[in-house]
């Protein structure tokens, strides 16, 4: 009898142990599992970005095939805007069917920051965070992990909802108060998508995306748009208009003082045929618009506009932040 009552205990224990609450390496095996046996994916889904006071709402398409082929398309759900970052094994590309332009970027994109639209991106984040944390509920598994956004530091950690079939649901990317400034609600997510060969290449995605005429382009730049926010101890200190040959508009200003810069506008029509202009620097999102950012200056088109940053003093954050407050709604001085 003394024998059998440790062996009822020995069996009790191991019991308990394979039944006991699903950890956070059990869950992060199985997410690796789940995406790293899929060639491909398709997932769709509605995303905010909060600006300040303005919202801007998108239609969501992200696909992934193996090795290294990412497509993601942003429409802006306010003007039909719509915007695609490309990578294949030509490159990565920022495709404007409205312009019918496409900007060729040499860049490790998607892989040298956060993507709250990409799962790989947020598997990734999950594992290299050491201190993630996970919360279990009945139909959710949730986890909270920093974030890698070297072009808005804003961004500090996020939130990812997966149900329990480890299907993502939702992400929120929060700041320091803790105040969600991204949120992407998933839709649907197809795990075995067949892509067409040409599918990953710009011409068809030039093809298959078509643009609302009600898509703004525009061949004159009437009114100055002036940024919101400037650093301290720095003024507008001269204002230039140019007409171009194509009679296109630019304004040129110079901002001096402690942190000089200088601020570009030009008006943008599209082209009459397709264009990849070779870019420098990486792509990044700003408000409405996918741009391009190095340590010293920032472009981005929105509104038919083109705007163009750049400054030898001023941080990439402080460029940001001047960005940021530059409304498509022209101001006063």
């Amino acid at each position: 009898m003394k024998k059998i009552i440790p062996l009822v205990l020995l069996i009790i224990s191991i019991l308990i142990t394979g039944c006991g609450k699903q950890g956070k390496k059990d869950v992060i095996n199985d997410l690796k599992k789940k995406l790293n046996d899929i060639p491909s994916y398709k997932l769709e889904g509605d995303l905010e970005i909060v600006n300040n006071d303005d919202v801007y709402k998108y239609k969501v398409e992200s696909s992934y095939k193996k090795k290294d082929k990412y497509k993601v398309s942003l429409t802006n759900k306010s003007n039909s805007y719509c915007q695609v970052i490309l990578k294949n094994d030509d490159g990565v590309y920022v495709v404007t069917p409205a312009l019918n332009k496409s900007f060729k970027f040499q860049s490790d994109w998607p892989y040298n920051n956060s993507q709250i639209y990409l799962l790989g991106s947020l598997l990734d984040d999950i594992k290299e965070d050491d201190k993630a944390e996970l919360k279990i509920t009945k139909d959710s598994y949730i986890f909270t992990t920093n974030v890698n956004y070297p072009n808005n530091r804003k961004l500090v950690k996020q939130r990812i909802v997966f149900d329990k079939k480890l299907n993502l649901k939702q992400v929120k990317v929060f700041d320091d108060n803790n105040v969600p400034l991204m949120t992407l609600k998933v839709s649907d997510i197809d795990y075995s998508p067949i892509f067409k060969n040409k599918y990953f290449t710009v011409n068809e995605t030039l093809k298959t995306i078509s643009t609302d005429e009600n898509v703004k382009t525009t061949s004159s730049l009437e009114d100055t748009i002036y940024p919101l926010f400037l650093p301290k101890g720095t003024k507008l200190s001269t204002e230039e208009k140019v007409k171009k040959d194509n009679n296109e508009n630019r304004i040129i200003m110079t901002f001096d003082g402690e942190k000089p810069f200088l601020l570009v506008e030009e008006s943008v029509s599209k082209n009459d045929e397709m264009t990849i202009v070779p870019t420098y620097g990486e792509p990044f999102m700003l408000m409405d618009s996918f741009g391009a950012i190095t340590d010293n200056s920032i472009t981005w088109t929105s509104g038919g506009i083109e705007y163009y940053i750049v400054s030898d003093v001023l941080s990439q954050d402080e460029l940001l932040e001047i960005a940021q407050s530059i409304n498509v709604i022209p101001t006063m001085k």
